[in-house]
This record gives C-alpha cells, sequence and structure tokens, in this order.
C-alpha cells in the first residue's frame, strides 16, 4: 500500500487537531503535514530552513485566512512555480463567499470545499476529500 503526503496549510490549531484526527481513521496511509502560514507553506515546497526533509506533497488543503499572506495568494505563488504549480490545492476553508470561490478557481484552485461546522460533518468532509484524492483521481507523482 503506498502512502500519500498531505500538506495542511491552516493557522487554526482546533482544525489542523481535527483533520489528523480524522486521517487517523483513514484506510489509506496518509502522512499529515501542518504548517501555518503562507511563510511557512512557501518554505516547505521549497524545502528551506527548516524544511530541508520534508517531501513534496500530493495534495494541499489550504485555508484561505491566514496571517500575513492570504491563502489566495499562497496559491498564486504555487501555480506560478514550475517546481511545485503541478500539485494538487484543495481550498479548504470557513467562507462561503462566491467571490472567494471564484477567485479560488481563477487562481488555480482544483477545488473548494466549505468546512462544515460541526465535527462529525468535518471528518466526513476528510474522508471524502482523501477518497476523492487518493482512490478516485490520477495524480501526478510528487517529483515531476
Amino acid at each position: 500500500m503506498s502512502s500519500f503526503e498531505v500538506l495542511l496549510i491552516e493557522d487554526d490549531a482546533a482544525d489542523i487537531d481535527l483533520t489528523r484526527e480524522a486521517l487517523l481513521d483513514s484506510k489509506l496511509r496518509v502522512c499529515l503535514n501542518a504548517v501555518r502560514s503562507g511563510a511557512e507553506a512557501l518554505a516547505y515546497l521549497h524545502q528551506v530552513h527548516p524544511f530541508e526533509a520534508a517531501s513534496l506533497p500530493d495534495l494541499i488543503l489550504l485555508d484561505l485566512n491566514l496571517p500575513g499572506m492570504s491563502g489566495k495568494e499562497i496559491l498564486q505563488a504555487i501555480r506560478s512555480e514550475q517546481g511545485i504549480c503541478h500539485i494538487p490545492v484543495a481550498v479548504l476553508t470557513t467562507s462561503q463567499a462566491q467571490q472567494d470561490i471564484d477567485d479560488s478557481y481563477k487562481l488555480g484552485a482544483n477545488c473548494y470545499v466549505s468546512k462544515p461546522v460541526g465535527l462529525d460533518e468535518f471528518s466526513q468532509v476528510i474522508h471524502a476529500l482523501e477518497e476523492f484524492w487518493f482512490t478516485i483521481v490520477k495524480i501526478p507523482p510528487r517529483k515531476l
């Protein structure tokens, strides 16, 4: 069984914990790495200090509401860089604003998911994302 690397870009510790908990129940082997800001996300994706040993992820889960650099700015940076532009990005955010949805797709998001409020619903969304990205669709290899 192969394993999958997920990078969660999320500043809310509770949401990081909920995502980690949901993936513990997985039938797949999923390694979740979390960063809490845009600067950390780009350092992780460029494999620079303190992330020199990090593997490029198979999937990025991106919150839009982050301190400093916004999720939209991070998405734009990811899509503009040759070495990481192929990585699927799922926006996972509390915003249900049509402008955020439109902007995210225009910037190259692969999907847009609004975070549900309840714990069970949140877990179901994480499992659905995992199922879709790692069993239904074909994703590019980590290293192109």
